[in-house]
């Protein structure tokens, strides 16, 4: 199988090397050719005085083949590399210059001689683009309805080639993209644009480039080439040069008309005829350079009405913008025409206007306008639409948008004009008899039929113009909640000639106003509520934590606290603090704060603080009770959470043991200096049901102060909890003659700005 697979790979080079040769060989023929024109001599002489100029130039005779091959094309190519030159003379020899000429006029033949797309790929692939550095090339052919099909591909596998076959018209790639933007799509990497295309899973960082083909104003498809790697900015050069191979694409790309699916100017033609509006069949003008310039009015039908009135031998023939010269215009119709014609894509629009130019006269006409291409030609179709239509079709759309239906009742022969809306408010089939005004009262609620009594006293018999809403009972079963407003007719001496007016139906409204109303009738009563629930919470709060409290004295302790409720009732929180003698003489200090705010918390807060204390009196020490308080959280509360520290001062030995549930760690404040204890381990309270607690303790000496506080103290939204710690530390060192003054100090410059409960306990060893 190596042996064979060699062998293959060996014929497949000799194969492609006979094609190279074969092309060069067509190019130095048709650089003889041009010779035996130019000089009249015969073959045998061309061939030698090509082989004498390339060796005087020192180039081969290919390349000098091609150098004469563009100078008597003059075409896109030769003006490539013309360019090319001019824009490197400086840096790159006359070798390099003639290469260039070389692969786009070895690509030309190799595309001219290819006798299926999948070949034309292939020798743009290899002879002009590989050198570029590029690994793969696509040619789409652009559909009637700019939609794209893949006709070759050459460097891309044959499993992507399968899967983009075919792109329908609106699906967003790099190639659509060009065609309907009319202009090159550089794209550095695929990955940046974010537009899916062939090869996207092969290389998605990969550079890709998309051209549109065309010749004569339409584009006939788009040449896409992808890199392997992200594409950096190419010179003009380059750029000049894909677009040449592009030109060539779209000869290949050319069809005669009625091939592919589209209609031919005949064909075209018959299709106007048997329109029923008036259309137009144009046709591509060209310029010298073959670019267009213009389109010509080469057929009119039979239904055609010129804007400006002109009879139709004045128009049929001329050209689009001698005929319409406004057309012209930015937006208008000539660029709506001129896009159809270039990308297939068709054009519908309900309302445009169309202007012409008669003796220096503007003309403004709104009409319906759609324009589609078909082969070499474009069907423009309009309908022209006088003022009366318009109007009477802008009011049709205002009253269906409104849900309003007019009527008039004719008070001499009692005939009654209902618009077709009013039926579809009252239910009813448009061969049905209107409803009279008289009438009205049968198909309303009973309880409406006062109201409609008044509404008629007042227009029938006062002849003055009312308004009155009610609720229509239709004969399906629906009800409608209708206004209805009336002006009457009255001639000159005062008698009553018609009554006109409008139904409008307000379900919409009313049941809005119901449910508003409903609503803030729901809204005043949570509000209510809530209220109460926080006046009960903030009582219950403060019979339990008063916002001040005298200084405490207990053995050789002074003993201050603080407690600042939040500004606003809504945020009461769970917040406590406690410092109390136990039977064994030793000092409870607690505090401890619940998440949440309301009632919820302040009852948490209750149960919590009350637990601690009966757990107090059994004799444990700081973390046993901690551990106990947790149980109680978890199971004998229904989802309360919360942080709390716990500490027993002994007087005896003047030890403070500690620990902590989730909270911050209590302050030493000595001398000078002030330090938060070691962190102990610790959970929140009510996480787990089981948990372990570390216990801390520290030696007191005397003049030592312990700060055990809450996280109202220091919590800020613009800053994280550290930076507030270490605030709260500088600030906590300020010299004062009391604690209850320290405390208070604390209080008024902490930094704080969440409006949460704040507790704080102070010890002092005397």
């Amino acid at each position: 199988m190596g042996r064979l697979a060699a062998t293959v790979e060996r014929l497949r080079e000799e194969i492609r090397r006979a094609q190279r040769a074969a092309e060069g060989r067509a190019l130095i023929e048709v650089a003889k050719g041009i010779l035996v024109e130019r000089l009249q001599c015969g073959p045998t002489a061309a061939a030698q005085q090509l082989a004498t100029l390339a060796e005087q130039a020192d180039l081969t005779q290919l390349e000098l083949a091609a150098d004469i091959i563009n100078q008597a094309a003059r075409d896109r190519i030769s003006q490539t590399a013309r360019d090319f030159l001019d824009g490197t003379r400086s840096e790159r020899g006359p070798r390099e210059v003639a290469d260039v000429a070389v692969r786009l006029r070895s690509a030309e033949i190799g595309m001219l001689t290819a006798t299926e797309s999948q070949a034309v790929a292939q020798s743009l692939l290899e002879h002009a683009l590989a050198p570029l550095g590029a690994t793969g090339v696509a040619i789409w052919a652009a559909g009637a309805d700019a939609s794209l099909t893949l006709v070759g591909h050459a460097g891309f596998s044959a499993a992507e080639a399968r899967r983009w076959r075919y792109v329908p018209p609106g699906v967003a790639t790099p190639a659509q993209r060009a065609l309907i933007e009319r202009e090159s799509v550089w794209s550095q990497a695929l990955s940046e644009v974010g537009l899916p295309s062939i090869g996207m899973r092969e290389a998605p960082d990969g550079g890709r480039v998309t051209v549109p083909a065309g010749t004569g104003g339409r584009i006939l498809g788009v040449l896409e080439i992808g890199w392997p790697a992200p594409l950096e900015p190419q010179p003009p050069q380059v750029i000049r040069q894909v677009e040449a191979l592009a030109d060539l694409c779209a000869h290949t790309l050319e069809l005669p008309a009625g091939i592919g699916g589209t209609l031919g100017l005949a064909e075209l033609t018959d299709l106007a005829d048997a329109l029923p509006d008036a259309a137009l069949v144009l046709t591509p003008h060209l310029d010298g350079d073959g670019n267009l310039a213009d389109f010509r009015i080469s057929h009119i039908n039979p239904r055609f009405v010129d804007p400006a009135g002109r009879p139709a031998g004045a128009v049929s023939g001329a050209l689009m913008l001698e005929a319409y010269p406004l057309a012209a215009d930015e937006g208008g119709l000539f660029s709506v025409i001129e896009r159809v014609h270039a990308t297939g894509e068709p054009f519908i629009a309900g309302q445009m206007t169309i202007k012409a130019l008669v003796d220096q006269v503007p003309l403004d006409n709104i009409a319906t306008v759609s324009v589609a291409r078909h082969g070499e030609g474009v069907l423009l179709i309009w309908r022209l639409q006088d003022e009366s239509a318009r109007l009477a079709s802008l009011l049709q759309h205002a009253q269906r948008l409104g849900r309003i239906g007019a009527f008039e009742e004719d008070a001499l022969t009692g005939e009654i004009t209902w618009s077709s809306q009013l039926y579809t408010l009252h239910g009813l089939e448009p061969s049905r008899p209107p409803i009279p005004l008289e009438r009205l009262a049968d198909y309303a609620h009973p309880d409406d039929a006062d109201g409609i009594g008044r509404f008629l006293r007042k227009l029938l018999h006062h002849r003055l113009p009312d308004s009155t809403t009610f609720r229509l009972q239709r004969s399906d079963g629906i009800a409608r909640h209708i206004r209805v407003v009336a002006d009457p007719v009255l001639s000159p001496d005062g008698r009553l000639l018609a009554i006109r007016g409008a139904f409008q139906d307000i379900s919409s409204q009313h049941w809005t106003e119901v449910a508003l109303a409903a609503t803030r009738d729901q809204l005043a009563h949570s509000e209510q509520q809530a209220a109460e629930r926080n006046r009960l919470a903030l009582q219950l709060q403060r019979a339990i934590m008063p916002p001040t409290r005298g200084p405490m004295e207990a053995f050789d302790l002074n003993i201050a606290v603080r407690y600042r409720p939040a500004e606003h009732e809504h945020l009461v929180g769970g917040d406590w603090y406690d410092a109390t003698i136990l039977p064994s003489k030793q000092i409870l200090l607690s505090v401890g704060d619940v998440a949440g705010h309301g009632i919820e918390a302040a009852t948490g807060m209750v149960v919590l603080r009350n637990a601690l204390r009966g757990l107090a009196a059994t004799g444990a020490g700081p973390s046993q009770m901690v551990g106990w308080l947790n149980l109680v959280c978890h199971h004998l509360t229904e989802n309360v959470t919360a942080t709390a520290i716990c500490a027993l001062y002994d007087p005896e030995t003047r030890i403070l043991r500690w620990a902590r549930a989730g909270h911050l760690p209590p302050i030493l404040i000595r001398g000078d200096e002030a330090m938060e204890l070691d962190l102990i381990g610790g959970i929140l309270l009510g996480a787990v049901s089981e948990a372990d607690f570390d216990e801390g303790q520290v030696q007191l000496e005397q003049g030592d102060i312990i700060l055990m506080y809450t996280d109202g103290l220091i919590e800020r939204r613009d800053r994280d909890l550290h930076h507030s710690q270490e605030q709260l530390l500088r600030t906590a060192t300020r010299h004062t003659s009391m604690l209850e003054h320290r405390l208070d100090y604390l209080l008024t410059h902490s930094n704080s700005d969440t409006d949460d409960d704040t507790c704080l306990v102070g010890i002092q060893l005397r």
